[in-house]
């Protein structure tokens, strides 16, 4: 682990040296939380009295901050594009979450315009309502919401998300704790129907690594993020198998950084660590930390000096 104190003027030094010694411009990081305050102070309060539900390891919130204090870190770490995933987790709450997400998008320029979804009746129309207003990432999450992304309703939102090329990042894999419709299979039957939807599968898919890298090399248009994974705390949870690294390397241009800032229970700087000791290459650090995102995204900058 790190020894570097999360937020200090020290830390932000280590990730910018991390991605200036890779010639980079600075991060794209697609999977970070901004979100009303009192629904994050209910993740905060979900993470204090459960930790990772199943084996009771204590998960700390790293970035316990204001937003304007955790904008103001997420910047000096030289991040040049984040998102707000933020999810439902019941009927009638998704519009609610959009109509926020698009004002902070509208004060934060840097942040990528994030909407969200849940199986309920006018799902169709308010997402391709987003989506003329600008959204350009969804986030879905299947444990929290506790429902089939296969189901019906969502049928319309995912095809319409296939024909505008509008990556979703979803919460899909088994890990913290699973759910009636986590893993592979739920969210494959969703890939048979739409096969040019661009998923991007949050935490790697989470325990099960091997059966998303899978998906990825099926469908051309999935994704991989790396939130929490490979770090020492989602090693201890279930370790990444090293004979699958192979695979990962191969898919270096469908691989996009994650972090769950502020969410997170160690520095930010670790992620980074952990992403450079699976020793895959330069090449491979400035595609996922950078150039992959920026073009999923069309930010342009994705052609800089390396040296």
């Amino acid at each position: 682990m790190d020894d570097t104190r999360a937020g200090s003027e020290d830390e932000a030094a280590e990730v910018r040296r991390f991605w200036t010694r890779l010639g980079l411009p600075g991060l794209v990081d697609v999977h970070t939380h901004f979100m009303p305050e009192r629904v994050l102070r209910k993740v905060w309060a979900y993470f204090d009295a459960v930790g990772t539900v199943d084996n009771g390891v204590e998960w700390p919130i790293t970035y316990r901050l204001e937003e304007d204090e955790r904008l103001a870190v997420i910047r000096e770490f030289g991040v040049r594009a984040f998102t707000a995933m933020l999810y439902p987790h019941k009927p009638g709450m998704a519009q609610w979450l959009n109509r926020w997400a698009t004002d902070f998008a509208a004060r934060t320029p840097d942040c990528l315009h994030t909407s969200t979804l849940f199986p309920e009746p006018g799902v169709e129309t308010y997402v391709r309502e987003a989506v003329e207003s600008g959204a350009r990432v969804f986030k879905a999450h299947v444990q929290v919401g506790a429902y089939d992304p296969a189901d019906e309703l969502l049928d319309p939102a995912w095809g319409f998300l296939a024909e505008t090329g509008t990556p979703v990042v979803i919460h899909c894999g088994s890990g913290p704790a699973p759910g009636k419709h986590t893993g592979p299979e739920p969210i494959g039957r969703v890939l048979a129907r739409h096969p040019r939807l661009r998923l991007v599968v949050a935490h790697m898919g989470l325990p099960e690594y091997e059966d998303f890298l899978g998906l990825a090399e099926r469908y051309g248009e999935v994704r991989l993020d790396t939130t929490m994974a490979f770090t020492d705390f989602a090693e201890r949870m279930a370790g990444f198998p090293r004979s699958a690294l192979p695979r990962l390397a191969d898919l270096g241009d469908r691989v996009l950084l994650g972090s769950d800032f502020p969410n997170i229970p160690y520095p930010y700087v670790h992620q980074l660590h952990a992403l450079q000791r699976l020793d895959l290459g330069d090449d491979w650090l400035r595609a996922v930390c950078h150039d992959n995102g920026a073009r999923l995204f069309g930010l342009g900058g994705t052609e800089v000096r390396r040296g």
